[in-house]
Formats: structure tokens, C-alpha cells, sequence
């Protein structure tokens, strides 16, 4: 057990909520963007289709009351907590503060079913195995390191695989996905919607 595991067993569960607030302030401190600027930023990424991994970010950042409606309130985006000395845990996609006064973590991965062949199906279960493995490492460690219980911590690992969805995931964790179709769509209607419409001008008599 290291130390950050026994400093968890011996904080007495009613300092939770002290533990959370000290947690929200920190990542106030690491993003201080208002969700209103983070908004115009992935309603600019839906024009841009060279990244798909950012797309898929802005799918849920923009559709979360509907895939996601516990969340309520964005902490960070692309961010990484305060993890002490440790380096190899990576940033987390989004940290929520939902409407219960839990933590959701969020990790997006596009994975490409178009591929196919030995070669693709290996890097597919790589993804799969990664981005489940991220999740449930980043609510481990959080929940030591800040010492608030590790079911205030759930984990939300959301892609473009709908069998990854379908598996029985840890628990703590759950799965979403939108399929590649309906992602490209989507854009496509945000696009409309977005995309503000020239002038019309005036025909000459």
C-alpha cells in the first residue's frame, strides 16, 4: 500500500466535501477558460475535418446534456489534475462535476472500423484495451491522491466502437459511442447550423 492509498483509508468519508471543494478550486486554477469560450472553440473544430479525434471531442462536448445529462458543470478540458510526481497518467479528455457533487471523467478515442486486416484489428484492440485502462487508472490514483473516495470518481470512456460499448466494462466505468455515420452527420448539420449565411444582396432593377 503507498501513502497515498493509507491517507485515503484513515480520511474519515464526512471530510469528503471538503476534499472535493479543494479539488475544484485546484482545477479552477489549471483552466481558468469559461465554458462559454471552450464552447466557441469546438463549435470552430466542426469546420475542420483533419482531426477526427478533435471532432469526436466536440461531439460530446456539444451533445452532453444528451448522452451525458448528470453533468453539469466542465472543470477541465485536456487538462491533467494535480498528480503529485506522476507523469505517465497523460490528460484527461473532460472532468465534469456532475449534479450528484461527483467527478466524471471522460476519455474520447476514435477508433477506425473502415481498416481492415490483421494489422487493423490489432491496433483496434489495442485502443480499446488503452483507452479502459486510462480511465480506471486516472479514478484509481485521483481518488488516492486527493483523497476522496474512489466511487466519487466515474469513469466515461465514449468512441466510435459499438462493441466496445456493448461490453461489460469495470465497475466505475461505463461506455458510450456514436457511430462513424452519425458523427460525420452531425457535422455535417452542425455545419449548416453554424456556418453563418452570406449577405443577400439586392437585384439591380
Amino acid at each position: 500500500m503507498n501513502q497515498d492509498e493509507a491517507r485515503l483509508q484513515e480520511t474519515p468519508l464526512q471530510e469528503t466535501p471538503s476534499k472535493l471543494k479543494t479539488f475544484i478550486q485546484a482545477c479552477e486554477q489549471i483552466q481558468p477558460e469559461h465554458p462559454n469560450d471552450i464552447r466557441r472553440f469546438f463549435e470552430g473544430v466542426v469546420g475542420f475535418p483533419y482531426d477526427k479525434e478533435l471532432l469526436l471531442q466536440a461531439f460530446v462536448f456539444l451533445n452532453i446534456e444528451r448522452y451525458l445529462p448528470d453533468c453539469d458543470r466542465l472543470l477541465l478540458f485536456e487538462k491533467s489534475p494535480d498528480l503529485g510526481n506522476r507523469t505517465d497518467l497523460g490528460k484527461c479528455d473532460f472532468v465534469y462535476l456532475t449534479h450528484r457533487q461527483t467527478l466524471c471523467l471522460i476519455e474520447t478515442k476514435y477508433i477506425d472500423l473502415d481498416a481492415h486486416g490483421t494489422t487493423a484489428q490489432r491496433r483496434r484492440t489495442k485502443k480499446r484495451k488503452e483507452v479502459l485502462a486510462q480511465v480506471e487508472k486516472l479514478r484509481q490514483f485521483l481518488s488516492a491522491h486527493w483523497q476522496i473516495p474512489v466511487a466519487h470518481f466515474e469513469g466515461i470512456v465514449f468512441t466510435t466502437d459499438p462493441s466496445l460499448a456493448a461490453r461489460e466494462a469495470a465497475q466505475g466505468i461505463t461506455t458510450e459511442f456514436v457511430s462513424i455515420d452519425a458523427l460525420f452527420a452531425w457535422q455535417a448539420s452542425q455545419r449548416q447550423t453554424l456556418t453563418p449565411r452570406p449577405p443577400t444582396r439586392n437585384a439591380h432593377p
